[in-house]
């Protein structure tokens, strides 16, 4: 079974973590997994110096709910379409991973989705700076992973690093990622 079908198999029985946004902002980003030349590899933006949030960083893309959305499928395909010009067609969902809290405010659902053949993208100019394509088996080297522990709002935390570009992927994006990996690593689910 291809890692596509057995993610989509995953995904499909897994009982994922909701955290209740109270007063905290909802969002939702994609992690698009996109079939090249080479193999599978992940999608990332660099987000440019403009943004109000995360300025500079490396992310999937993603944002904030709109009230009219009833789910993080709808705002992860919104803002992949805003934020690079993704066709919400050209995506297959896979499912949801559980959501997380970020010291910036928001709760963040992670929508997983596979990209067959990826489209021409066009770039917000205003959000994006460029797109980050990484092999996804790089992800499986544990030699590029590392972490830190912060004190965060008076808990400490580890925060996770991949150095898989000139540029490291590190906090939520490389959480999102890690779950991802350990999602694939875990064992098949039998019924």
């Amino acid at each position: 079974m291809d890692t596509i079908d057995r993610l989509r198999k995953k995904l499909a029985h897994y009982d994922r973590r909701v955290i209740a946004a109270g007063t905290l902002t909802k969002s939702a980003v994609l992690i698009p997994i996109t079939k090249r030349t080479e193999g599978l590899e992940l999608l990332f933006t660099k987000r440019t110096d403009r943004v109000e949030h995360h300025k500079g960083q490396i992310s999937f893309p993603g944002g904030a709910c709109d009230p009219a959305e009833t789910t993080p499928a709808e705002t992860a395909l919104r803002e992949s379409q805003e934020e690079i010009g993704l066709p919400p067609s050209a995506v297959a969902l896979l499912g949801a991973m559980d959501d997380i809290r970020t010291p910036s405010g928001f709760i963040v659902t992670p929508v997983v989705g596979y990209i067959e053949t990826l489209p021409t993208l066009h770039l917000n100019d205003e959000e994006v700076a460029e797109v980050v394509f990484v092999p996804l088996e790089k992800f499986f080297d544990e030699g590029v992973r590392r972490s830190k522990f912060r004190e965060v709002e008076g808990k400490t935390t580890e925060v996770f690093f991949y150095d898989v570009w000139k540029e490291p992927v590190w906090g939520a994006t490389a959480l999102f990622v890690k779950r991802l990996v350990d999602l694939l690593r875990s064992p098949e689910y039998s019924s």
